[in-house]
């Protein structure tokens, strides 16, 4: 009798932990479940709520889209000769692509140079120099990216190139110094990540360092460097402040690097706090912000197809 009541008391003790795990499992499937659902909402928000008023310009307002898109007279308050507002955000467009391309192109030698360096070439002091630096560089706000640009990069265009100083190329340095933290972060991940076999095969058949370097790591770590460099093309896209202190801010198409320009983000930060919530000028600027928040997407999906080619690979 007394080994059964033993029995019983272990069986229910076990019921009850079970019990009592499955209501706590059940508890952490609500949380997490309500949590992505919170965060699901929010970014449909944000979406609906840029998108309904970017549209507003195209529906309420009777602007054409392709014109929107195509045209270079930026001046939403005003009207052409034929009456039609002057909305042509294609001054802004090349302005936005042209700093972010230029950044990443010269960004990314840069950034794999370092990869390499620290991962292949000096791996065991080279962290410790470039590292902090990499760090450093992370930690400091744009405004100050964007003072030094104004201070030093615009005077030595200036001095260098003629003309105000201000323009795509004052632009694309300030934004080369933003995003190489993030390109050579995300390359230096990637090189690690390549299995060390891959380099011991290589080796073994006769390969010399470079051409392993070359041949092997580059090639197997290259899904995981595009990811880096799209990376730092959409930071690069969507920054703001440091590239309206030494862009120019003139709503114009540009001739060359070093003439005034604009991009998306300066035209908005430097515009949207002087016009009437549900004006026109309004409008086209939330429509601006939604040409960005779309490009932000691409930028995604950009980064999910490299990673599922990775992945294929």
């Amino acid at each position: 009798m007394e080994v059964t009541k033993m029995q019983n008391d272990e069986i229910r003790q076990a019921l009850q932990k079970k019990s009592r795990a499955a209501r706590t499992e059940t508890m952490g499937k609500l949380i997490s479940l309500s949590c992505i659902t919170l965060i699901v909402v929010v970014v449909a928000a944000i979406f609906w709520f840029v998108a309904s008023r970017g549209i507003a310009t195209f529906t309420k307002d009777g602007v054409n889209l392709w014109s929107f898109l195509s045209k270079t007279a930026w001046a939403p308050g005003t009207t052409d000769a034929s009456g039609v507002p002057k909305t042509g955000a294609l001054p802004m467009i090349v302005g936005s692509f042209g700093v972010t391309f230029l950044s990443a192109l010269i960004a990314t030698p840069f950034a794999i140079g370092a990869a390499l360096f620290m991962t292949e070439i000096a791996p065991k002091w080279g962290g410790k120099i470039l590292q902090p630096v990499i760090d450093l560089l992370v930690g400091i706000p744009s405004v100050v990216y964007g003072f030094i640009g104004l201070t030093v990069v615009v005077p030595f265009i200036r001095h260098v190139f003629g003309g105000t100083g201000f323009g795509i190329l004052a632009g694309m340095f300030v934004l080369f110094v933003m995003i190489l933290p993030t390109v050579t972060s995300m390359t230096i991940e990637a090189i690690k990540a390549v299995p060390r076999r891959y380099r011991e095969a290589s080796l073994a058949l006769g390969a010399t360092r470079w051409q392993t370097i070359y041949k092997v790591i580059l090639r197997a770590a290259m899904p995981g460097i595009l990811t880096g460099i799209v990376f730092g093309m959409a930071r690069a896209f969507g920054e703001a402040l440091a590239v309206q202190m030494v862009i120019g801010n003139a709503a114009l198409m540009p001739t060359n690097l070093i003439s005034p320009a604009s991009t998306l983000t300066s035209v908005l930060t430097s515009g949207i706090g002087n016009t009437v919530m549900g004006s026109l000028e309004n409008n086209a600027l939330w429509s601006l912000a939604l040409l960005l928040l779309l490009m932000s997407l691409a930028f995604n999906l950009v980064v999910r197809w490299i990673g599922k080619r990775g992945e294929m690979k």
